[in-house]
């Protein structure tokens, strides 16, 4: 059986890896950058085939489908900069905020749900 779209897709992504996470290093004003990025992405297809079996009330006849779609984004985090200390690390701030967010607000729902169950608990002792 031939293999379809979202085999070869699914197929391919692991040897990407860091390449996608990590950019081509440049030089910039004399010193040399590793830009670095958070990179997520997604992807979705669906197939279809016929015949609708008799017993449905849908009226009989052939079938087909086919779908698919995809999307990510890069999040530039900041850039790997030759020191003479070696690499260093400097963070883009407001991508790092950004981020970071989902990350603080889940761990605030999750005390505030403890807290809320806590308190809950103590109401009906």
């Amino acid at each position: 059986m031939a293999e379809s779209v979202v085999e070869k897709l699914a197929g391919s992504v692991p040897s990407w890896g860091a390449r996608i996470a990590y950019g081509e290093k440049s030089s910039i004003g004399g010193q040399d950058v590793v830009p670095v990025a958070i990179v997520v992405f997604g992807f979705g297809a669906g197939e279809g085939s016929g015949e609708t079996p008799a017993f449905e009330k849908v009226p009989q006849g052939r079938g087909e489908g086919s779908g698919g779609g995809g999307g990510g984004i890069a999040l530039p985090i900041g850039a790997y900069v030759h020191s003479p200390n070696g690499a260093v690390f400097k963070p883009n701030t407001i991508a790092l905020v950004l981020a970071a967010t989902p990350i603080v607000m889940s761990v605030v729902a999750a005390i505030a749900g403890v807290s809320a169950v806590r308190s809950a608990a103590k109401i009906f002792r």
